[in-house]
């Protein structure tokens, strides 16, 4: 068996990761490490907890990251303050996560020479222009616009300098934008959804024209996977579906797909410095790893997220309340 230790792995994507890997790869057995913060939930992990070895913990504790690295072959490190949003109101847990927690797992991985992946964000690349085809690759130079993909290219230039610097055993991936399962209700399709399930017209950031690649979350997993296996140590690999969207567009499909007038949406005053465009050129893992999206339909993959959630209602109704209030105090 190989061992790994899956940092954030009740969050969003990472309890994703946990349950492809027990269902697809047995040869793991899988430790999990979250801090179970607003945005990491322990239901994520309910049908499968009598297969993980969880632990409540901070990935800043350096003596509990010192103890599971040590105790396991591979981290996959998911976890991350992860919405802008919140980095803009209140940037401190974001130094203390994104950064102080990478270096404390840098530290422990190269203590105990262990394997490391990297789960990173496109978002620390800035954004593209509406008008071009222009799309980021490995070399894109890095021009965070945000608190929180600002902490995102901290913690990956951190893991460069170790592999550079102790010859530390990684590899980093910058995903475009995940949707499916478990998403948290303050994200843009899922709080959607939520929404209209509640009676709620949706809400779109000032005009939508604001365009983003979505990635199905077990297409990125999959793709994570694909690195463990044959990625390059050092090597720095993007992913992306190649489908992109405007946020309007993600809006109108939304509510045409659970049977209402496309344009049954209100416009709220729109994100400061809200990136224009993402867009990953991801022929790196295509072509050296083989790695090919199996959610090449967007609108079936977004219909089963929406019957995802409608069939969910007790893991996201909890939530909700707060993510709103927490808009409220925005105005969005």
């Amino acid at each position: 068996m190989t061992r790994v230790l899956v940092t954030g792995g009740a969050g969003f994507i990472g309890a994703n990761f946990v349950h492809r890997t027990l269902r697809r790869h047995g040869e793991f057995e899988v430790t999990v490490l979250d801090a179970l913060t607003y945005a990491g939930n322990r239901a994520n992990l309910e049908s499968v907890a009598g297969e993980v070895n969880f632990f409540h913990g901070d990935i800043c504790d350096r003596e509990l990251v010192d103890r599971l690295v040590r105790d396991n072959d591979i981290v996959v490190h998911f976890a991350a303050e992860s919405h802008v949003d919140n980095s803009l109101s209140d940037p401190q847990p974001f130094i203390h996560t994104n950064l102080i927690g990478t270096y404390t797992i840098l530290e422990a991985v190269r203590r105990h020479d262990r394997r490391l992946h990297h789960i990173s964000t496109d978002e620390v690349f800035g954004d593209l222009a509406l008008d071009t085809d222009e799309q980021f690759t490995e070399q894109t130079a890095y021009d965070p616009s945000s608190p929180y993909s600002a902490t995102k290219a901290g913690s990956d230039m951190l893991v460069r300098a170790w592999v550079r610097s102790y010859r530390v055993a990684a590899t980093i991936s910058n995903c475009a934008n995940n949707y499916g399962p478990y998403q948290h209700v303050e994200k843009l399709i899922p709080r959607q959804i939520t929404n209209l399930l509640q009676g709620v017209r949706p809400k779109l950031y000032g005009t939508g024209a604001n365009v983003r690649e979505w990635t199905h979350v077990d297409d990125h997993n999959d793709a994570v996977h694909l690195i463990l296996a044959k990625g390059r140590i050092g090597e720095t690999y993007l992913i992306g579906s190649g489908d992109e969207r405007s946020n309007r567009e993600i809006v109108e499909l939304t509510l045409t797909l659970m049977g209402e007038p496309a344009d049954a949406f209100d416009h709220v005053p729109d994100r400061p410095g809200h990136d224009l465009r993402y867009s990953n050129d991801s022929t790196k893992i295509r072509t050296e790893l083989g790695w090919q999206p199996s959610y090449v339909d967007f609108t079936s993959g977004l219909a089963a997220t929406i019957e995802w959630y409608q069939e969910n209602i007790h893991w996201w109704k909890a939530q909700k309340e707060a993510a709103e209030a927490r808009y409220a105090t925005l105005g969005r």
